[in-house]
């Protein structure tokens, strides 16, 4: 059997139920795919849009939906000997990527507030533009669940607010574009355990502005991860309660929120109460 076979065939039997089955719920339970759907899948070259992938593909192949993909790996400036590990583990793992050049790492550089958000935002705009390009109307991104809570928490802890990374979004600066999570229940830890079986390697962040910077976005991130993790040895269930905390939602029992840049305050109706 030829390896990328193997591969295949570890994520639908060794890695069912941590994996394929968390993928699967994902996708209905927020409707993220539908027939006739062109998704491009964004490949960043890390082990999870690696792993997305493969899962979109087996989707394709064997499930219900009829729906068609496209492979886009943006080069946002790596250097050779990344951009030619990206191109590899593609090739290992049979995935079609088609790949297009950036500057963007030239263009964050020399920027000193938050490079990484920009960098972030600028890669997704570059995204949607290609993707669009080639006919597609969603991108699919590869976060994952610990991607998640971890937002969850910085959004707590260093923004003051209550916030979510949402399982889809529909674009508003691109008319017509939906980008959508599909690995949105699959922990961080079974995707490494994943690569780690198959003898995988792939290339992280890679970007020399965060090596240079220890850009505080990525720090922080850093620090909400191993916080989560010592709370995980104190009780086990913490990083589903985390993620609970963002679907139950008592609006009677808040200060204030905010809806479409609208803020309602609890005492907007407190006297009415009486």
């Amino acid at each position: 059997m030829e390896r990328y076979k193997e591969i295949e065939r570890s994520i639908i039997t060794t890695y069912r139920k941590k994996i394929w089955t968390k993928m699967i719920k994902s996708i209905q339970e927020f409707d993220m795919i539908q027939d006739g759907d062109k998704i491009a899948v964004c490949i960043s070259g890390g082990k999870d849009s690696m792993l997305m992938a493969k899962c979109l593909q087996e989707l394709k192949r064997h499930g219900k939906l009829n729906f068609d993909l496209v492979f886009l790996s943006m080069n946002p400036g790596y250097n050779e000997i990344n951009k030619q590990k990206v191109i590899s583990n593609a090739e290992i793992l049979n995935i079609p990527i088609t790949m297009f050049e950036t500057n963007i790492f030239d263009a964050v550089e020399n920027i000193q507030d938050h490079p990484c958000y920009v960098c972030a935002r600028m890669r997704r705009g570059y995204l949607y533009e290609k993707a669009k390009e080639m006919g597609c109307n969603k991108i699919a991104l590869g976060h994952h669940f610990d991607d998640v809570i971890e937002t969850i928490l910085m959004g707590m802890l260093y923004g003051a607010q209550m916030q979510t990374m949402m399982p889809k979004v529909r674009s508003t600066s691109h008319p017509g574009m939906e980008l959508i999570r599909p690995i949105y229940y699959v922990k961080e830890a079974d995707i490494i355990s994943w690569a780690q079986r198959n003898g995988l390697e792939f290339i992280r962040c890679a970007c020399k502005v965060t090596q240079k910077s220890n850009d505080s976005d990525g720090s922080k991130r850093d620090e909400v991860k191993k916080l989560i993790e010592n709370l995980r040895q104190v009780y086990d269930k913490v990083d589903m309660n985390i993620f609970r905390s963002a679907q139950n939602v008592n609006l009677d029992t808040l200060i204030s929120y905010r809806r479409k840049n609208e803020v309602h305050h609890f005492l907007d109706d407190y006297d009415k109460e009486k």
